[in-house]
């Protein structure tokens, strides 16, 4: 859920003085907010000399939280949308694909998990263009410049032959380039503000609908969440989940498939293992575990965590990411 300093702009009531006043009880955020205790907050409200609008402020936040607040949906009711908005999005590798059931599934929210060098920017990239050759428009948050041109008219050019100098296929790769949107984003709050700000732009339909975003991806959502767990106690967890619910709320109800990366760091027993730590492990929807054999060029995929695929299937090739 939304930190209460990226509400400012839309909603006047929360601003800093709200904030000062949330501060002060450590709420950060709406998930601080509904953590606490709304009797003992209305009680220190009246004790201000702005307490009529602190109160309109925490009266506004309330409000905010029934909007965000999903509806209530039965299986059948699932099952239905997941046939009909749900679709399937290819990665770009055939054996990915296969190994998924098909690729990317729109309203999900996939995590790439693995050390540097592992193919989690390859396939970031592949998807990116594989979604833009085919109308698709993507969000592409780049957190660490890794983002590269270059490499998307590599992965252009293994598809379609694409031959520098030819005009046919130059317009091509221009067109698909064009559709994707890359936004360099080196701190979690200014992610939220654009996360926000696409909320808006997909309600108010700004987004055209032969340029509907199929792809969003977050390259990587671990060098952004890492710093703000570091000595920042509940404060940086909870900002870590409010992350997660974003980002798993815009890839449901406005049929994205959300796809970031997330490096490993060293376990207690001397495994490496996925970082941002157990409070993370649940957001996402799929978990998939990336890997380079030592001085060869064969790659590993596992599956940690799949709605409909049994944890632990592994799949191994040389072209595994080609």
């Amino acid at each position: 859920m939304a930190p209460l300093n990226s509400l400012e702009k839309e909603y006047p009531l929360i601003d800093s003085n709200f904030q000062t006043f949330c501060a002060s009880h450590s709420i950060y955020s709406v998930e601080d907010f509904l953590l606490h205790d709304l009797d003992a907050l209305f009680t220190s409200a009246a004790n201000h000399s702005t307490s009529h609008r602190l109160k309109q402020g925490i009266h506004q936040l309330l409000s905010i939280v029934d909007v965000l607040h999903p509806p209530l949906l039965n299986g059948l009711q699932l099952l239905q949308d997941s046939k009909r908005n749900k679709h399937v999005l290819s990665t770009g590798s055939e054996r990915v694909d296969e190994f998924l059931g098909g690729g990317l599934r729109e309203g999900q929210l996939t995590e790439l998990v693995g050390p540097s060098s592992s193919g989690k920017t390859q396939v970031c990239s592949m998807s990116a263009s594989t979604a833009a050759k085919h109308k698709g428009s993507v969000i592409y948050l780049d957190t660490s410049n890794s983002f590269s041109p270059q490499r998307i008219a590599h992965f252009v050019g293994q598809s379609s032959d694409y031959v520098s100098g030819n005009q046919a296929d130059h317009r091509l790769l221009q067109n698909i380039l064009d559709r994707i949107i890359c936004y360099p984003v080196f701190d979690v709050y200014q992610m939220f503000d654009l996360l926000r700000q696409l909320e808006i732009n997909f309600r108010s339909e700004i987004v055209k609908s032969d340029r509907h975003v199929q792809l969003l991806i977050v390259d990587s959502i671990s060098s952004l969440i890492t710093p703000i767990l570091r000595g920042s106690g509940p404060q940086g967890h909870a900002l870590m989940i409010s992350v997660g619910f974003l980002l798993k709320k815009l890839a449901h109800e406005h049929n994205i498939a959300v796809l970031v990366t997330n490096h490993v760091v060293g376990g207690e027993d001397g495994n490496s293992k996925p970082a941002l730590g157990e409070s993370w492990k649940s957001v996402p929807h799929v978990r998939l575990l990336l890997s380079r054999e030592c001085g060869s060029n064969v790659c590993n995929i596992s599956i940690i965590k799949h709605p409909a695929m049994a944890s632990g299937r592994t799949a191994t090739s040389s072209r595994l990411f080609d």
